[in-house]
């Protein structure tokens, strides 16, 4: 089905900040909308059977829903707060999951999509894979009444409003699917007379901070030169004007600081001529970050702190390679792309498979074209690439980028040039297509591991295909390994293929927890390391008030983080006297290995938690307090340092050490109190600085 509503999803929406008029509610209709599945029935050809809109994911029908909106009418009143779903089922079993579509794919030309080219869709046989390169992360999840013919309402969400408040092209786009297998969800059109299906909210009042910056963040500038320009404030008679190369000096800039460039009530600022800042002109290669703070000096609160945006002048050396450097699975007839230098007239580009010769390459052919095919290439091989720029003037060496074809080992875990690992790492790899078997290599010395062959010391062993792990035991601390996986398959008298050089760094402290390792997968896995099954709080203890991770997956928290990619939420309720989670130690459970004196934890918490005493654990009865009593409510992450002696102290022995535990209220001494939700990261354990050297 392919169809232009007019009214199938109806706005109303409010001023996320605080305002000094009342909000107005507006209503918009749908721009486009469409059902894709896997089967005939539907897709840009085919027509509805009447049945509405449909999200499903039945093994044998697998659908989601797509659907537009232009709120570019609406973006110059103010920001979107108390955003929900009012919803005619025809008919809804189960949960679904509405994701917003990334800004450069939000543009549904209807006509052309089909299952395998949608955004946020895989063409992946069964259950339904959403690529969420393509998508955010979940903005709400509804289930219904499991009835015909029945409208409910979901709750506001305020991931929903952040969505349509972060768009900058005026078009939003939503994706419905079925959260689990067997989950359905049809949606009756505005064509339908016992309606549709509404989008809810508020939206309006006055904005005190300058918005819509010209050219817009993280912008690549044509020129070395700029006009700076912006939307003032509601309430400004004035703008202070930030600008320079360092993000935190802008972001912490005063107007006594060396990134003020002034106080004007013009909104539009000129940068890169003579007479302005950056007289000679901006530099290629370099971003620029830039702050707009609206002043009124008969209002209290003023002056208003603006984000802080930025631009780029593109370097005059080759970029954004395509394939992405150290790109894995590329097919063996590639094409290789990039985007020209800035200035840059011809291209000359060096190709191979050794990385020195590449590097060191000279006297190449130049061309005008900026892509270049090196023809058939081998399988399971690391090639290397380098493109040198010439602008008339000069020429610019380039990077030496790789990528290894098709059939090749990839995935390796730790990743490629990571730092920080633990001491103790299980690694990991995605075998090629072609492997049956692989042979691994593994030591600190790099042309060792690069050159080992299956007599070196170096070699540990094969592994079969499905055993694509190795644990080493444990490490030095801050050192770097390298390690190489060859794919076998006897019966290609290519093999063995020679995998890429891996590398990753220990760290030079123990890791407690970095919230790395969890995951999301059915507990019936043996993969299986959800959150919440490591970090036991209080959901079977009616006497602990804590809940570790999210209802619905991702479970970890994969927004707000210290460090890597997860940390953990834990929402506390204190009515019922304390909260806290506790996870159960393997390793480290020394904690006085290599001198180690000091336990960091990263935490944030929310301006509106209640403010409850946060504390830290030891083998179940050995308690620290943070010093802040309003700890809870730091909205920003904080590093907490403890010195292990307090442990100590209290009858500890460091040496072995069995739980850690992370609470808010007191643990000896429980009084019932209010409610919030903590963010924690990278807990560690550090060794005393050295000494400074005389």
């Amino acid at each position: 089905m392919c169809k232009k509503l007019i009214y199938l999803v109806s706005f109303v929406l409010v001023l996320g900040v605080a305002s000094r008029v009342q909000a107005e509610p507006f209503s918009l209709g749908v721009v486009e909308d469409i059902t894709l599945g896997n089967d005939a029935r539907y897709g840009p050809d085919s027509s509805s059977d009447g049945s509405g809109l449909e999200a499903r994911d039945i093994p044998s029908r697998r659908h989601v829903v797509l659907i537009s909106y232009d709120i570019s009418a609406l973006k110059s009143e103010g920001l979107f707060s108390n955003v929900s779903f009012s919803h005619f089922s025809h008919d809804l079993h189960g949960e679904a999951n509405v994701y917003g579509v990334i800004e450069s794919l939000d543009l549904l030309e209807v006509e052309s999509l089909t299952w395998n080219t949608a955004p946020g869709v895989q063409n992946n046989p069964t259950p339904i894979e959403l690529d969420f390169a393509d998508l955010t992360d979940v903005l709400l999840t509804f289930s219904g009444p499991g009835q015909t013919g029945v409208r409910f309402s979901t709750d506001t969400s305020e991931a929903l409003a952040d969505f349509l408040n972060s768009d900058t092209d005026g078009i939003v786009t939503l994706l419905f699917a079925a959260s689990a297998e067997n989950n359905q969800l049809i949606v009756r059109s505005m064509e339908h007379a016992e309606g549709g299906s509404f989008l809810e909210g508020d939206i309006g009042g006055f904005l005190e901070t300058a918005r819509n910056p010209e050219p817009a963040d993280g912008a690549l500038l044509a020129d070395t030169w700029v006009t700076l320009g912006w939307r003032p404030g509601d309430f400004a008679i004035s703008h202070d004007v930030y600008l320079g190369e360092n993000f935190d000096d802008v972001n912490d800039g005063t107007p006594d600081s060396s990134g003020f460039q002034g106080n004007q009530t013009s909104t539009f600022f000129v940068v890169g001529f003579p007479g302005f800042p950056y007289p000679d002109g901006l530099v290629p290669g370099t971003t620029y970050y830039w702050r707009i703070d609206e002043v009124n000096d008969t209002e209290p609160n003023s002056p208003w702190k603006g984000d802080v945006w930025s631009f780029s002048v593109p370097p005059k050396t080759a970029y954004a390679p395509d394939p992405t450097d150290r790109a894995e699975l590329v097919e063996t007839d590639v094409e290789l792309g990039w985007t020209a230098g800035f200035g840059a007239k011809l291209h000359t580009v060096y190709f191979g498979d050794n990385f020195d010769d590449v590097n060191n390459a000279a006297g190449g052919l130049p061309q005008g074209e900026t892509t270049y095919t090196p023809g058939t290439l081998k399988l399971a091989k690391t090639y290397y690439w380098r493109v040198d720029e010439f602008d008339a003037f000069a020429t610019y060496k380039g990077d030496v980028w790789s990528f290894t074809t098709e059939g090749a080992v990839g995935s390796p875990e730790p990743s490629n040039g990571a730092v920080d690992v633990k001491q103790t790492p299980v690694l990991t790899w995605s075998p090629g297509i072609y492997a049956a078997s692989h042979q691994l290599y593994f030591g600190a010395d790099e042309d060792a591991v690069k050159n080992a062959d299956t007599g070196s010391p170096e070699y540990k062993g094969t592994r079969d295909l499905g055993s694509e792990s190795y644990e080493p035991g444990k490490l030095q601390w801050n050192t770097t390994y390298y390690w190489r996986i060859d794919e076998v398959n006897n019966v290609n008298s290519d093999s063995p293929w020679t995998g890429p050089l891996w590398s990753f760094t220990t760290a030079n402290f123990l890791i407690v927890d970095d919230f790395e390792s969890y995951n999301d997968l059915d507990p019936a896995d043996p993969e299986s390391n959800r959150i919440f099954n490591a970090w036991l709080d209080g959901y079977d203890d009616p006497t602990n008030g804590s809940l570790v991770g999210y209802d619905n997956p991702p479970f970890a928290e994969q927004t707000i983080v210290h460090g890597g990619n997860q940390s953990m939420p834990l929402y506390y309720d204190n009515s019922v006297g304390y909260s806290e989670a506790t996870l159960t130690l393997t390793y480290p459970r020394d904690w006085t290995e290599n001198g180690v004196t000091t336990l960091t934890i990263w935490f944030r918490g929310d301006s509106d938690n209640a403010a409850e005493t946060l504390y830290v654990a030891l083998n179940g009865s050995a308690v620290v307090n943070h010093d802040n009593p309003n700890a809870a409510q730091i909205d920003e992450w904080t590093e907490w340092n403890i010195d292990l002696q307090a442990f100590a102290d209290q009858g500890v022995n460091l040496a072995n050490v069995n739980t850690i535990a992370l609470g808010l209220g007191n643990k000896k001494n429980p009084v019932a109190g209010g409610s919030g939700t903590m963010y924690f990261d990278d807990i560690r354990l550090y060794p005393p600085p050295p000494e400074p050297t005389p």
